[in-house]
């Protein structure tokens, strides 16, 4: 029998204890009851990634950038939003850049994958890879490798006469001019937080002109 008169309403510490560890069994015990579900069954997958053929078994939720850098661990490829909105995860599926963050890998049953790791010879360096270290193309280097692959599948663009936004006389367009508005309106899906945008132009325009020559 309690002591305390009607009015009391004071908490002894060995109560409060009490109370706060009951509480805290009621809300935590009604968890045990869930049912969780199983995570989903694996998915057989075969990729060319940079010219080796790849046989994986990968959960169907896996975008291709965590399988690339995961599982994979080619780490060349970068996670910077994760929303597709910076590409510094930019790679090359059958010849066409895409942000690999927006893609599941089980999409690209068959086909034929290039991250930046893919693109130099051995020792030899891609003429982009090589013209960004010219041109001074980078400064922190975190969003290098999706430039690169980007300014490569730009240049393939360029050459089958893929208009821009910013082409004129589309209608009757021939051979695309390379200019500097038409390499930045298609490097513009690649944000550099340094600010290299310059040189990175130049850098492109370099390979554009050396291609011709």
């Amino acid at each position: 029998m309690s002591d305390k008169s009607p009015g009391d309403l004071s908490v002894s510490r060995r109560e409060f204890v009490g109370t706060a560890v009951a509480g805290g069994a009621a809300t935590v015990l009604p968890a045990y009851g869930q049912v969780t579900e199983p995570s989903p069954e694996l998915v057989a997958c075969t990729l060319t990634i940079n010219g080796q053929r790849e046989d994986i078994q990968v959960d169907p939720r896996v975008t291709l950038l965590d399988l690339l850098r995961e599982r994979l661990h080619l780490t060349g490829t970068k996670k910077g939003c994760d929303h597709g909105q910076c590409g510094a995860c930019t790679v090359l599926v059958d010849g066409k850049r895409i942000n690999s963050c927006l893609t599941l890998a089980v999409m690209h049953e068959g086909s034929k994958i290039t991250t930046i790791e893919g693109l130099a010879e051995g020792s030899n360096l891609h003429p982009m890879q090589a013209a960004f270290i010219e041109f001074d193309g980078f400064q922190c280097g975190y969003c290098t490798p999706g430039q690169i692959c980007s300014a490569v599948a730009l240049l393939d663009e360029l050459k089958a006469g893929a208009p821009s936004a910013v082409t004129p006389n589309v209608a009757e367009v021939r051979a695309i001019e390379v200019t500097d508005d038409e390499i930045r309106e298609r490097m513009s899906g690649n944000i550099c937080r340094c600010g290299a945008y310059p040189n990175i132009v130049a850098a492109v325009r370099a390979v554009q002109s050396r291609s011709n020559a």
